[in-house]
């Protein structure tokens, strides 16, 4: 289910910022006098809610049919719930300094893909541990500290990379 996460963001990750870009509200955003960084965090909001967070509610059903443990269910809908907000905030990044492009597709997952691989690690590394009859904890906790990190630094890079892009 991991793995599902990564790909579902990667693939729609490319699309946060372009359609704005093409009718020309991401300028006028830019313009706009409240801070950027709100602006580019309610878009990453809106991503991870419609990616994420559907994942994040539908793992324990999915983790069923693919006859998971049910002690793991917990520690994998917590670690899809927190890891996918923080790969939608890390997508975002690479949305923004891709924006400008005409196929940026292949470009945002050589940019992205190396950020993205702590959180599966931690990610999957809960679920192996409440596999084990370990505690899940240590890995949520460093997922919890990843996406406060991400919360407080990305969307200053989502708006410097928009800038940027939308200059060019």
């Amino acid at each position: 289910l991991w793995i599902v996460a990564l790909l579902s963001n990667l693939l729609t990750s490319d699309a946060v910022f372009r359609s704005d870009l093409e009718d020309g509200s991401l300028e006028q955003l830019l313009l706009a006098p409240q801070p950027l960084y709100f602006s580019a965090l309610a878009y990453v909001l809106a991503h991870w809610l419609l990616t994420g967070l559907l994942l994040g509610l539908a793992s324990p059903l999915f983790a069923l049919m693919l006859g998971l443990a049910p002690a793991a269910i917990p520690a994998l809908a917590a670690s899809l719930l927190l890891g996918t907000a923080v790969l939608s905030l890390i997508g975002g990044i690479g949305a923004a300094l891709t924006v400008g492009l005409k196929r940026g597709g292949m470009l945002i997952s050589l940019l992205i893909l190396p950020f993205y691989m702590p959180v599966l690690i931690f990610g999957s590394g809960a679920v192996q541990a409440a596999l084990n009859g370990n505690p899940a904890g240590p890995f949520l906790a460093i997922l919890g500290a990843l996406l406060c990190m991400s919360i407080a630094l990305a969307p200053m890079a989502i708006a410097a990379g928009l800038r940027i892009s939308v200059d060019t």
